[in-house]
């Protein structure tokens, strides 16, 4: 019971750390991208056993995540930094 009481506070702990942060699939993660006319996209690969995309930026001071399986071609208005991995926290 105690270890599940530290795992969760440890769970809300890193959400305060990171913010909101709000998944979405690789097309609405687009049509937010649409909405702002020169965004920042952070890259990253995660995965373990396969191998995955991550897409990150910013839209109304939210964070919006997506994965891909594949590479995404995105629009030359963005400004791209390239990250080693996307730590994004499961709770």
């Amino acid at each position: 019971m105690a270890a599940e009481a530290a795992a969760h506070a440890a769970q809300v702990n890193a959400l305060k750390a990171s913010g909101v942060i709000v998944r979405l699939e690789i097309a609405d993660w687009l049509k937010i991208l649409e909405r702002t006319e020169r965004p920042l996209v952070v890259i990253g690969v995660g995965g373990v056993f396969k191998k995955h995309n991550q897409y990150l930026t910013s839209y109304r001071g939210l964070a919006f995540f997506a994965t891909s399986k594949d590479t995404i071609v995105l629009p030359p208005r963005c400004e791209i930094v390239q990250a080693k991995s996307i730590a994004i926290p499961d709770v």
